[in-house]
């Protein structure tokens, strides 16, 4: 694609191809779903990167391959062939072991569902992938990241008496709490109303400019991608073109188009 950047070489050990300034790069991904009389393309030769420090957002009407877009960009899935590099690792390389282990330390995920744990606190809940990690949660460490989110004052709290949107604020600061490379976001304002969606995605906007956090969201939201960089748009499991600086109209316009247009290509 024209946007992207040409090729360096970062290889090494279990260490991948990654071009400059993409902390994920998808190659020729392709992914099939059932055996050889049912099969169902879910992705079709995808080749696109990521920018690192960047927000991009990925669409792209029902079917169009999104959600396995993602899985298989954050290593929970595997392509049927192709390669996703993510911080410069190659995660075709990696077994199972050591793909758990990348996905704890360097990758961060949002959900529609907040996921918290009920009997744990809010900041027993953002300590969470550090003690599943191995690691004893630095106090002060988790402390910082609720304050970041707005939530230092409900260190104690447990999530049933958070609102939606405080709930879905821990699950970002226990994403965020491993300082991971990238923060993928599934449908992470679906469950919000409009005025809390928009709180939390200024939230996700906010890590990306002043942290340099790179956030990754699959959405069907015209409001929630125009907070992006960048929005990547999918049909019939291809990349169908590529949106900067989008806005909800140029969004909504494109979106329509690909509707109508099927395939969009």
């Amino acid at each position: 694609m024209t946007d992207l950047l040409e090729d360096a070489d970062f290889r090494g050990g279990a260490r991948g191809a990654l071009r400059p300034a993409e902390v994920v790069r998808l190659e020729s991904v392709r992914k099939v779903y059932g055996g050889s009389k049912n099969a169902v393309v879910a992705l079709d030769e995808v080749s696109v990167g990521l920018r690192q420090g960047g927000f991009t957002a990925v669409m792209g009407p029902s079917g169009s391959g999104k959600s396995t877009f993602l899985q298989c960009a954050a290593g929970l899935d595997r392509p049927t062939s192709g390669s996703v590099v993510l911080d410069g690792v190659d995660l075709g390389s990696l077994g199972e072991r050591e793909l758990t282990r990348l996905r704890r330390e360097r990758i961060g995920f949002v959900f529609q569902a907040f996921n918290l744990l009920p009997a744990l606190s809010v900041r027993e809940n953002v300590g969470l992938p550090l003690r599943l990690a191995g690691r004893r949660p630095d106090r002060s460490a988790v402390e910082e990241v609720l304050e970041r989110v707005g939530l230092g004052g409900r260190l104690g709290s447990r999530p049933g008496e958070l609102s939606g949107g405080q709930q879905q604020r821990v699950a970002i600061a226990r994403a965020l709490i491993t300082r991971p490379a990238v923060l993928f976001g599934d449908e992470p304002t679906g469950a919000l109303d409009t005025a809390t969606a928009r709180e939390v995605l200024a939230l996700l906007r906010e890590t990306v400019e002043e942290r340099g956090q790179t956030v990754v969201m699959v959405t069907h939201d015209p409001v929630a991608a125009a907070h992006a960089d960048r929005v990547v748009f999918l049909a019939d499991g291809r990349v169908a073109g590529t949106l900067e600086r989008p806005t909800v109209d140029r969004v909504a316009e494109r979106m329509t188009r690909l509707g109508a247009n099927g395939a969009g290509r």
